[in-house]
């Protein structure tokens, strides 16, 4: 069994200005960070243009490179309309090999339903890339209210039950991205097709 930190990628999704996603993110960072079965990768979607016609561009290579040498992924994401927002997809949508046989976490943020219809179609799109979504999850309810800037959340109650429920997640995540690297090493995920 290896015993190197999870090469975690923490991938903010939200790209729109005045987004909320930064401090939900560095809510998650700061979660993470105390977790010493991490290496954690901050990939924040803003800083990277993906354009439609994704062939040759050095963000896509850039973005590949650190997705492939991710171990697990942790998506932050809102819910715009019932879904996700569309920089996530096209991100997802620009790489295939690398999400595969890798687990998939979510903390999501949005009004009353917290983001959590987004989480639900980005397991379906997940399932897809042959990646393993983890059951829990984190949602922030009307975040606003609950969050500061610098992701500190404001209410100890809120807090609470946030790190609670991402302890769990964490847990989760670690399982499923400890057995699944021991997995692609001791016998190659099959290509994606």
């Amino acid at each position: 069994m290896n015993t190197q930190p999870l090469r975690l990628a923490l991938i903010i999704a939200s790209t729109r200005e005045g987004r909320f996603g930064g401090a939900v993110g560095q809510w998650a960072a700061g979660l993470a960070h105390g977790r010493p079965e991490y290496a954690i990768d901050i990939i924040d979607l803003a800083d990277f243009v993906l354009p439609s016609d994704l062939s040759g561009s050095a963000d896509v290579g850039d973005l590949a490179k650190r997705v492939g040498a991710a171990d697990a992924f942790l998506i932050v994401t809102c819910e715009y309309n019932h879904g996700y927002p569309a920089s996530l997809k096209l991100a997802i949508d620009s790489l295939r090999q690398e999400w595969a046989a890798k687990p998939v976490g979510f903390v999501s943020y949005g009004g009353v339903a917290g983001g959590l219809r987004a989480v639900e179609q980005l397991r379906q799109v997940f399932a897809e890339l042959h990646a393993v979504t983890v059951r829990d999850t984190v949602s922030f309810h009307f975040p606003h209210t609950h969050i500061e800037a610098d992701g500190r959340v404001n209410d100890p109650a809120t807090a609470e039950a946030a790190e609670t429920a991402g302890r769990t997640l964490f847990n989760q995540l670690a399982w499923w991205g400890t057995a699944l690297r021991d997995a692609r090493k001791a016998v190659p995920y099959a290509p994606v097709t």
